[in-house]
């Protein structure tokens, strides 16, 4: 399982209530917990228990528990996604629209466990953990919460004004490309190019693997059920035997419901401890390309202001030499653009160097958490071979005793 201990801050394990409290480290650990299913039909949700315990002065208290759903975790992403451009906003799992499997207990706490995840990740970034939105989504009470929720935000809640101009730019957009306009100017970078590549082979890999893992499970689940299904069989066939060799079918049976059992805790354990952190990191790769596009459009946005501000001077330095009257015009609006793209310029930039230091710390991350997942995975396997070699190897002489009468 991906840790959540470690990005809880290393003072996480000690009471926030002691007397030393004040001399404490900085820290801020957050647990997700006790889902509960509210509601009937689709207007049914799960809610957890958000418990916050810090020291830090921003906060209301060293302890905090609030009551969130879903779409409250959407919110808080949503707008740290906004504000954060470069960063890597941590990943949250998908919405199950699978009514069958969206309150299954199974699925209930994968879900709760990702939310763990991605909360504590949030809380324990360098950047986003100072951001007043966490802080509302940590210690706001329910009403509040769902306020700030329910505002305008989304592409259908956008003022009158924005929503036509949204219509506008991507008419624009179509007609460039259909008309053969449509030259996008990429960034070249050798540098970045590598990242790219390394991110999209890195997620064709993790997809690969997730898939092989989901198999795994299932073939745990199979074999599971199928001994679970023969130990019952087996154990009616002895009940028709004779004593000697109906009790060692009865025992033959035993052991196999016993191995089902043991083979679905495992199916269990691979889920939650394999499956799902592979299936995080085919999540978090996204969030990654979420970024890479952020960046692409700063990019062409400093360069078309760039290049428009050069034919802006163009023009000035022309009706200046000709002492039109319309220079002093020309002069502010070149001004006003220079200064827009100045600022351009400063976004991507930022962008750049946020990604820089975000992907060392995703690979230190990945690093870690890809070596628990599989360190996980080989003790499982190896816990269950012993659990089935010792069970079987039990049942060898009995069942000896039984053919050679």
């Amino acid at each position: 399982m991906i840790s959540t201990t470690s990005n809880s801050g290393s003072s996480s394990s000690q009471s926030p209530r002691s007397p030393s409290a004040s001399q404490q480290q900085p820290f801020l650990s957050v647990t997700v917990t006790d889902p509960v299913k509210l509601g009937n039909g689709v207007q049914a949700y799960i809610s957890y228990r958000v418990i916050t315990k810090t020291n830090l002065p921003e906060y209301q208290g060293q302890e905090k528990i609030v009551i969130r759903r879903y779409s409250d975790f959407v919110w808080l992403r949503d707008r740290l996604a906004d504000k954060y451009k470069g960063i890597f906003i941590p990943p949250l799992p998908e919405k199950s629209t699978v009514e069958k499997f969206r309150f299954s207990a199974e699925f209930i706490e994968m879900r709760r466990q990702a939310l763990d995840i991605f909360i504590n990740r949030v809380a324990s970034h360098p950047e986003l953990k100072q951001s007043e939105d966490l802080r509302i989504f940590l210690q706001e009470d329910e009403e509040t919460m769902e306020r700030a929720r329910t505002q305008e935000t989304g592409i259908f809640k956008k003022k009158p004004a924005d929503f036509m101009q949204l219509f506008k730019d991507v008419q624009s957009k179509v007609t460039d490309v259909v008309l053969g306009k449509e030259k996008p100017i990429e960034e070249s970078n050798p540098e970045y190019e590598k990242l790219k590549h390394y991110i999209f082979e890195l997620e064709d890999h993790l997809a690969e693997a997730q898939k092989q893992a989901f198999r795994l499970v299932k073939r745990h689940k199979e074999l599971g059920q199928s001994l679970s299904d023969f130990g019952k069989a087996i154990k009616l066939l002895g009940a028709c035997e004779g004593d000697s060799l109906g009790k060692a079918f009865s025992e033959l049976g035993s052991k196999s419901e016993f191995l089902s059992l043991k083979l679905q805790k495992e199916a269990h354990n691979l889920l939650m401890n394999f499956e799902e952190p592979l299936k995080d990191y085919v999540r978090a790769v996204q969030s990654i390309k979420a970024t890479m596009v952020d960046r692409a459009n700063a990019f062409r946005q400093q360069y078309d202001l760039a290049e428009t501000t050069k034919l802006k001077e163009i023009n000035l330095d022309k009706l200046m030499l000709m002492r039109s009257e319309r220079a002093g015009e020309a002069e502010f609006e070149y001004k006003e653009l220079k200064a827009e793209s100045e600022e351009a310029t400063r976004r991507y930039q930022s962008i750049v160097k946020l990604m820089s230091e975000e992907i060392v710390r995703f690979q230190e991350q990945k690093t870690a958490d890809m070596g628990l997942a599989f360190h996980e995975f080989a003790k499982g396997q190896e816990r269950l071979a012993k659990e089935i070699a010792d069970a079987w190897r039990s049942l060898i002489p009995k069942l000896e005793k039984c053919s050679s009468s």
